[in-house]
């Protein structure tokens, strides 16, 4: 065993829990409960530093004197400490003004998934919310510093993040989403009431002047000088094509050129062409692609019209893929997954499981509009999100017991959504669709993905327009008209992501494929899956590694 190796992993995982509270709480390790984020430029800077202190000591061990499972280790921490201050150097919390991804669409889903399942865990609470009031006013900060830099949000993401503050500042506070924290069983009635009592009055007294702050910071400096819907993209920015460089080269793991990427999106597009016009002639009787993506976009009878019912679909598809999950995989996942209904966030996504049992892994699905979803839809997302998606693979990389902490909650985003598109056409694979209006969704998933290519490096690298973006998605989709203005504004908070899943998949599928040829009859699906998944989240060419040396071992 490498020591030098093993001690830096130590010290720079108990480095990432100490500067990020919240995920140590999540995780279930309760040394910070009463911490939460410094969002400031100082502890920016300071991260910085010591990330490259991180990777620049990792790079002085030799790979060649290293074990493979070592070699491992050494890449994922170059990476992420690596890439991680390549991002955080770009400065995007200057300009992180957006109504999908924002601060005050995150908060509400955290707080009541913190796992407080002792009185001392419940009782740093109060002290945590402060450090939270603290952290948005912080946040209030950087936008001032945006707007002095010049480095601005587009107006119409910040006017919809002051709509949204509103809605929550004209709140019932007894109904305030921050009250929604767990209590533990120990509490006796009393205790509880005292306790939320408390936590009742820092909310009062600490997060919503910190929320009226933040809101007057966007709506009177912010929103006045913010950039118009038609520059959208990083690209307007002075230093907006290195920040998309870093940011590609962060959420792909591979190096790519946006021009690259927008080509491959653009063949994706057309390959999906044929299978649509198979789909379309059996469940809609058309082969025409308009068509065919103005009936999926625009029939009511393909929508959902309530909460319950969607969450019941995800389920039902969940339950499906458990019951075959055990003759495609080897290793399985100890916890559980659950499908839960949120009025907050993205439109679907999913939380690991704490490490110490006390949440299971959780597969959110955003019903405020119900009617957003259409009924094909659901399965693809529940196997992207649930099984065989992000929880065999998040679920089973926290329960690894022979690799080193950092590796099991690494993040690398190609690998973890290419995982999670993978296993949306491998559940075609499994026949986990229940039909083929099931299947049309796989391929508005795809439609998706592959649009994302396009469109991303359209908006950051090219000068595309916020409706240049929404309109090439509504020609080359079945999505509807909300979802697809949702996911523009997704991919202008955050620059370079939403390339990741489609990347990510065709680099899997790509490893898979050359295994196959090279084994043959000898080629094992459970074994490439639990080679892929074996490990923790791993860059790409780190996992193609990996591939080759399952291969010339088989």
């Amino acid at each position: 065993m490498n020591e030098q190796l093993r001690q830096l992993g130590e010290q720079y995982w108990d480095y990432t829990l100490e500067r990020q509270p919240t995920q140590a709480l999540m995780l279930g390790d309760h040394r910070y409960d009463d911490r939460f984020e410094d969002m400031s430029r100082q502890a920016e800077d300071a991260v910085i530093g010591r990330l490259r202190e991180f990777a620049a000591e990792a790079e002085t061990i030799d790979p060649a004197g290293l074990t493979p499972d070592e070699r491992i280790s050494r890449d994922v921490l170059i990476f992420e400490a690596g890439t991680s201050a390549d991002m955080q150097e770009t400065r995007q919390a200057e300009l992180a003004v957006n109504h999908t991804i924002g601060l005050q669409t995150t908060l509400p889903v955290i707080v009541p998934m913190l796992p407080l399942t002792e009185p001392e865990h419940a009782l740093a609470m109060p002290a945590k919310f402060t450090a939270m009031a603290r952290s948005i006013r912080q946040s209030a900060v950087r936008f001032q510093e945006g707007v002095a830099n010049g480095r601005l949000p587009i107006r119409y993401h910040a006017d919809k993040t002051v709509e949204q503050i509103d809605e929550y500042l004209a709140s019932p506070a007894e109904e305030d989403p921050y009250l929604g924290l767990r209590t533990p069983e120990a509490f006796s009635e009393a205790d509880a009431a005292d306790w939320r009592a408390e936590i009742a009055d820092v909310i009062a007294s600490e997060i919503r002047p910190a929320w009226e702050e933040f809101r007057r910071v966007v709506a009177e400096e912010v929103a006045p000088a913010a950039r118009s819907s038609d520059q959208p993209g990083v690209c307007f920015l002075a230093d907006g094509e290195e920040l998309y460089r870093r940011a590609i080269r962060r959420h792909t793991s591979i190096d790519l050129s946006a021009e690259e990427i927008h080509e491959i999106g653009l063949s994706q597009i057309a390959k999906l062409d044929d299978e649509y016009r198979t789909l379309g002639g059996e469940v809609l009787g058309t082969t025409d692609l308009t068509e065919i993506y103005n009936t999926l976009r625009n029939d009511p009878a393909l929508r959902f019209e309530d909460g319950p019912s969607i969450v019941t679909a995800s389920e039902m598809a969940m339950a499906k893929a458990k019951a075959a999950m055990g003759d495609w995989f080897g290793r399985l996942p100890q916890a559980d997954c659950v499908v839960q209904e949120t009025p907050h966030g993205p439109t679907a996504y999913y939380f690991p499981p704490a490490t110490d049992g006390s949440r299971p892994g959780t597969f959110f699905i955003n019903t405020a509009d119900p009617t957003r979803w259409h009924r094909f839809e659901i399965e693809s997302m529940a196997y992207h999100e649930g099984i065989p998606g992000h929880h065999l693979q998040l679920a089973i990389s926290g329960e690894l017991e022979d690799v080193p902490e950092f590796r099991k909650h690494a993040r690398v985003t190609a690998y973890a959504e290419g995982w999670g598109l993978y296993t949306e056409r491998l559940a075609d694979e499994m026949g986990l669709y229940s039909g083929a209006m099931e299947r049309i969704g796989m391929l508005s998933a795809d439609s998706m993905r592959a649009g994302r290519l396009v469109v991303d490096t359209g908006l950051h690298a090219m000068g595309w327009t916020r409706q240049q973006a929404i309109d090439y998605f509504a020609d080359n989709s079945p999505m509807s008209m909300t979802s697809i203005e949702g996911e523009v504004d997704r991919y202008i908070g955050m620059p370079g992501q939403a390339l990741a899943y489609m990347v990510g998949r065709l680099e899997i599928t790509k490893y898979r494929d050359h295994a196959h040829a090279e084994l043959g009859d000898r080629f094992d699906i459970k074994g490439f899956h639990d080679t892929v998944l074996g490990s923790g989240l791993v860059p790409l060419p780190t996992l193609e590694r990996m591939v080759d040396e399952w291969v010339r071992a088989s």
